[in-house]
């Protein structure tokens, strides 16, 4: 239970970063001093971080292993998440971002991959509902918990709320994680 605890937490991390900064990006450009089409780099290098290293994934799971993946994944990912909250330049956030992506990729594939290896095949059912869950909740909360944060605090929370969900997903994956098999 604790696994998929630990491992849900970066996956909602994750999938509430796809949708999360959308909502504050007026507020950024404002700060930042940026056009529309600049800002939109904010999330255009993210996705395309990402949608480059995710296929690779699965070569570098193997090559590594999956949890020293994912724990090095997690630990990308809520740094790139403290660099992107304290970024003062348009350059600066467009590359955070870049390596949120970059380290965010392998995250959701990851954790489905470590919660079936975990669990025995007749709780592979039970495991991925509880995982679908985590995949949900992140881009149905990302815009709301974007607003909110972001109305009333500033738009540097949309990032820098990883840093909590970070560090608990990193002590649960570290404390609770098989070592996995590499191949």
């Amino acid at each position: 239970m604790l696994i998929t605890v630990s491992v849900m937490l970066a996956t909602i991390m994750q999938a509430l970063d796809t949708t999360i900064a959308n909502v504050a990006l007026p507020h950024m450009q404002g700060t930042l001093s940026a056009t529309q089409d600049q800002i939109s780099w904010v999330l255009t290098s993210y996705i395309v971080a990402a949608g480059i290293m995710t296929p690779a994934t699965g070569f570098l799971s193997q090559r590594f292993g999956r949890k020293r993946l994912f724990v090095w994944s997690v630990i990308g990912f809520t740094l790139a998440s403290l660099l992107c909250g304290a970024a003062f330049t348009l350059n600066q956030i467009v590359l955070y971002r870049l390596l949120q992506g970059v380290f965010g990729a392998a995250l959701v594939p990851l954790s489905q991959a470590i919660l079936l290896d975990t669990f025995p095949r007749e709780q592979h059912g039970k495991a991925m509902a509880m995982w679908g869950v985590g995949v949900m909740i992140g881009p149905i909360l990302g815009p709301t918990l974007g607003g909110l944060l972001t109305e009333y605090y500033n738009w540097r929370w949309v990032f820098l709320i990883n840093l909590p969900v970070g560090a608990l997903a990193l002590l649960g994956c570290m404390a609770y994680l098989p070592k996995l098999p590499r191949k």
